[in-house]
């Protein structure tokens, strides 16, 4: 299977997302694939398990993405192998009345991972300046000091926003948490081809929504917002990476290697070492709980 370099997705440079292919060619069968990605995945898993015993660092995965780009299912796939407590996943959808009674990046706050956990974001505070652009009515449902209107929202709010996540991801990543944002980069016509096999399978026909077409409509104005997203909140300390994903088997491995091999540079995650006292008389506890009588 042809390697995998994380210099190939990750952005360090400004992106036109036009240039970007959707998809990748990895030289390798399904079967190989899959394959592969079990591999990568027990090695996830058993890193974790170190990093949870180490308690000092956590890992927070951001998956943004038009819909159908697969998300849920890299989720699924990616992450099978880890044990439950391990990893904690969270589907922001539209904010709830008490989401709106707070900040909006209060309910991704709340949910960052604990210390030796994964957290995965399924859709992320970056759905505030996406989806909030592209229909800004939603912004006045924050009930903002100062925007009352949608003429009151300028670009000079967009620009803060921006540095308000650039701010957050900071402050979370100098604490020991991790950040990894990951978008699923679909063609239009594959959405396209995997709407119509929503509509055409039976027990996937309950995912499909009439407002799907309807966002369908605004393909540009979210591939433009989502290019500068992504130009503005790349940073070495919440890296974005650019995922071909009309091919899911392979946004998968590519996802898992990506984690893996960034992981892997943390030298220091490491297994604590046994208590001195306890280490010394360890024979004497092996004596002790092998006469024990039942």
């Amino acid at each position: 299977m042809k390697d995998i370099s994380i210099d190939d997705f990750k952005v360090t440079k400004t992106i036109s997302l036009k240039d970007i292919p959707t998809s990748i060619d990895l030289e390798a069968s399904e079967k190989k694939k899959e394959k592969e990605l079990n591999k990568v995945r027990e090695k996830l898993s058993d890193h974790q398990d170190t990093m949870y015993a180490h308690n000092k660092y956590s890992v927070l995965i951001c998956l943004q993405g038009m819909d159908t780009a697969g998300k849920d299912s890299l989720i699924r796939e990616v992450f099978k192998e880890f044990n439950p407590r391990g990893v904690v996943v969270y589907s922001f959808k539209t904010p709830s009345k008490l989401e709106l009674q707070h900040d909006y990046l209060w309910r991704h706050v709340i949910a960052l991972p604990q210390r030796g956990k994964y957290g995965v974001f399924n859709r992320t505070h970056y759905e505030n300046v996406l989806v909030t652009r592209v229909h800004p009515t939603y912004i006045l449902g924050e009930n903002i000091p100062g925007i009352n209107s949608v003429d009151d929202i300028t670009e000079e709010f967009w620009e803060k926003r921006f540095e308000q996540i650039n701010n957050f991801e900071k402050q979370i990543s100098d604490n020991g948490t991790i950040v990894f944002k990951f978008f699923l980069h679909l063609g239009k016509e594959e959405q396209r081809q995997r709407l119509l096999r929503r509509l055409n399978k039976s027990k996937h026909n309950w995912k499909f929504s009439p407002g799907d077409l309807k966002e369908r409509e605004r393909w540009d104005d979210y591939q433009r917002y989502y290019e500068e997203a992504i130009n503005k909140t790349s940073k070495p300390h919440a890296p974005w990476f650019i995922i071909p994903s009309d091919n899911k088997e392979a946004a998968r491995v590519i996802v898992a290697q990506i984690i893996h091999d960034e992981m892997k540079k943390i030298k220091d995650i490491e297994e604590p070492e046994l208590d001195a006292k306890i280490q010394e008389n360890i024979e004497m506890y092996k004596e002790i709980l092998s006469t024990e009588k039942s």
